[in-house]
């Protein structure tokens, strides 16, 4: 997910030196919202994972 986070910020980024600046904004937004998602998702596997009381298996 934050893979799509990255991807977004670089087309933000190349879409601003372009000159789109209404295509690097949206895509801006898009990169955060996703980003929060991420950090929302995270906190919230790292909260029940802590609850359950095992630790993460390692392949």
């Amino acid at each position: 997910m934050l893979g799509w986070a990255v991807t977004f910020l670089i087309v933000a980024l190349v879409a601003a030196i372009l000159g789109f600046g209404g295509i690097a904004t949206f895509a801006v937004e898009i990169a955060k919202i996703v980003f929060f998602v991420a950090i929302v998702l995270f906190v919230i596997s790292a909260v029940v994972a802590l609850i359950r009381g095992r630790s993460p298996t390692m392949p």
